[in-house]
């Protein structure tokens, strides 16, 4: 595990901001926002930090989405602003933090998962809330290394079902 710097804060404000305002400009459930979003191509790009080279905005990360994927009306429970911008942050965090794509935390944890979460960890620093949602999935990590292979470990455990 990586301490987080300024870049990845950048990064976390930048996730969490497009995430609350995902709220105005899809129509889509919130919970199909988070899995077009963390499976896009703009989440690979935050993942490399590659998007801190560039000028873009929530508002821009929010276009290359709806590019992506097209308009939606799909499903119809939204979450709170304050439920988005918190799930926002902490996947970004917990990608920044262990060095997992976007892909790999949301296989992890789903945002279902997350909202459950929010009020009872929310006032938490990001790092103890992810470590308490580690805890409680048996999914423990010392360093980069056990991470990678515990997720690999999950992802066939997950395949077997």
């Amino acid at each position: 595990m990586k301490k987080i710097d300024k870049d990845g804060l950048l990064l976390c404000e930048l996730q969490a901001k497009a995430f609350e305002l995902s709220l105005e400009m899809f129509s889509t459930s919130s919970e199909i926002f988070i899995r077009r979003f963390m499976n896009s191509r703009v989440a690979k790009s935050i993942d490399s930090g590659a998007i801190l080279h560039t000028n873009i905005q929530a508002k821009d990360i929010l276009s290359r989405i709806e590019e992506q994927y097209g308009p939606s009306n799909y499903g119809s429970i939204k979450y709170t602003r304050d439920e988005l911008y918190w799930i926002g942050y902490i996947y970004r965090y917990f990608s920044y933090t262990y060095d997992l794509s976007s892909v790999q935390v949301y296989k992890i944890v789903k945002a279902k998962e997350l909202r459950v979460l929010f009020l009872p960890y929310h006032t938490l620093d990001p790092a103890n809330a992810i470590t308490r949602i580690l805890e409680a999935k048996n999914l423990l990590f010392d360093d980069e290394k056990k991470i990678k292979r515990q997720y690999e470990i999950f992802k066939k455990n997950r395949q077997a079902r």
